[in-house]
């Protein structure tokens, strides 16, 4: 458990003291994010934040495996394999960020991303095919990262929700004796808590691109690196899953309303997150945020729920969330639908 603390305020410290600095660096190089149409800030923003976050997070790893006893019972090789997969993740973002890459660039990068783990012996094993087992592996990854991307549209919102399910993977690896994935997720928790500092409404950085699609890409290879000896495949797969649902919702939902208003759903930027749409319900920004933090709260107790629960009960509420997922989304763009109607 200490070597789980040290990670945590290691990563937590390090974020909170080299966020200024970093956005300093971004603002005298022109490093910003410059206010558009569809954006809520108002004047440049510098943009670099992610190289804060990624630099605490895995600082604090390198710190820690330092001083680790060589006893102690940590496979090297796949940490190695996690940051380097990460790393390039995070590396095409923060090009994205600079120069506007393609969608196309940015998933050749997952896919670089998926190669290493895959190189490294990390991917999802079910009772399936492996060529499966592989397909779900690389959808899994990519669908998580650019879903904590997708949700990165209103201060302190990818940072909190992303901090929210590190601490529940946190608990779920810590009951198992997983003692990597719960340094690698408190290093992430410490992280998005010292960025947050300057991130929550109103912000004074942004994470960018390369922030969000290494948290979405580590917190996916975290969901995929759980185990739960005590319970089944059958019921288990399902908790990753679970706890991030809230990314998982939104994506739905956006993808959903843009395909109904034949928008495409990965290369048009809008106004349609569900964030945006408590906004339009009348919550300010900061309220919105909050209400989205306790909904992945809510997700992640779920999760716990599932990981002691038999098959029937698993699926039973696993059902129910889908069912209610659907009708949410329903009246969120049914809703939506009026509201613009009849501002027209």
């Amino acid at each position: 458990m200490q070597i789980v603390i040290f990670v945590f305020l290691t990563a937590l410290a390090l974020t909170a003291f080299s966020t200024p600095l970093v956005r300093r660096f971004s603002i005298w190089i022109g490093f910003v994010d410059i206010p558009a149409g569809r954006k809520l800030h108002k004047e440049p923003m510098p943009l670099m934040g992610g190289v804060a976050i990624f630099g605490g997070a895995i600082i604090a790893l390198l710190a820690l495996f330092s001083i680790l006893p060589k006893s102690f019972n940590i496979s090297a090789p796949q940490v190695i394999g996690m940051i380097l997969a990460s790393g390039i993740v995070a590396l095409v973002g923060l090009v994205d960020d600079r120069r506007n890459l393609p969608a196309s660039a940015k998933l050749a990068g997952q896919m670089v991303g998926f190669l290493i783990l895959y190189f490294f012996g990390i991917q999802v094993r079910l009772q399936l095919p492996d060529l499966l087992n592989l397909v779900i592996t690389f959808l899994w990854l990519a669908g998580i990262s650019n879903a904590i991307n997708f949700l990165d549209n209103m201060d302190g919102l990818s940072a909190g929700v992303s901090g929210v399910v590190a601490a529940f993977i946190l608990l779920l690896a810590i009951f198992n004796g997983q003692y990597l994935v719960a340094s690698l997720s408190a290093a992430i928790l410490g992280a998005c808590l010292g960025f947050l500092r300057y991130n929550f409404h109103p912000a004074k950085i942004f994470m960018g691109d390369a922030g969000a699609l290494f948290l979405g890409f580590l917190l996916a290879v975290l969901g995929l690196q759980l185990r739960f000896p005590n319970n089944v495949n059958a019921v288990t797969w399902m908790v990753p899953v679970f706890i991030l649902g809230l990314p998982i919702f939104d994506t739905s939902l956006v993808v959903v309303s843009r395909l109904r208003r034949r928008v495409n759903p990965f290369t048009t930027a809008g106004k349609d997150h569900v964030s945006h749409r408590l906004v339009e319900l009348g919550f300010s920004q900061r309220e919105a945020v909050l209400i989205l933090y306790l909904i992945t709260g809510a997700f992640g107790m779920i999760g716990l729920f599932v990981a002691n629960a038999a098959i029937v009960e698993a699926y039973f509420v696993g059902a129910t969330v889908a069912l209610l997922g659907l009708v949410a989304i329903w009246r969120l763009e049914w809703r939506r639908k009026h509201i613009i109607r009849e501002s027209g």
